[in-house]
């Protein structure tokens, strides 16, 4: 694996809001996988590909695998970074590297491994990566 570029590590400010949370103003566990996955989507989106043009051809991409570690809780009216870096591709999958962070002092609060599989809609099989995902993942890692 080749040493990354600056840019392959994409950061989303989302804010804590009261539907994140349990009645004590923690963030529920699952809000988390929320804020991941719309970092992942950000990145894509930020470098120029389209999910939506994707879904025309028949491509959608769903989460195979996830390891996760909770560290720190977030709390009501936190301001977060949701990063997104990817790490590794093949064919039909692509692995991120995740983290969510306290703003304020960038405390880590969760991280994980994702690992997204390229699949065909109307059957739900793998399938290769479009040219333009695999150009972008070779650039980035």
């Amino acid at each position: 694996m080749t040493e990354q570029t600056p840019e392959a590590r994409f950061e989303l400010p989302i804010r804590v809001y009261i539907e994140d949370t349990d009645a004590g103003g923690i963030v529920f566990h699952a809000k988390y996988l929320h804020y991941m996955e719309r970092a992942r989507t950000e990145w894509i989106r930020s470098r120029g590909v389209s999910l939506r043009a994707g879904l025309e051809h028949n491509i959608s991409y769903v989460v195979q695998r996830m390891d996760i570690n909770y560290r720190a809780p977030a709390r009501l009216d936190d301001q977060l970074l949701a990063t997104a870096e990817p790490i590794a591709f093949s064919r039909v999958w692509m692995n991120f590297r995740q983290q969510v962070l306290r703003a304020s002092d960038r405390t880590l609060l969760c991280e994980a491994e994702v690992r997204v599989a390229c699949i065909s809609l109307d059957t739900g099989k793998p399938r290769r990566l479009p040219e333009d995902m695999q150009n972008l993942l070779k650039n980035a890692i």
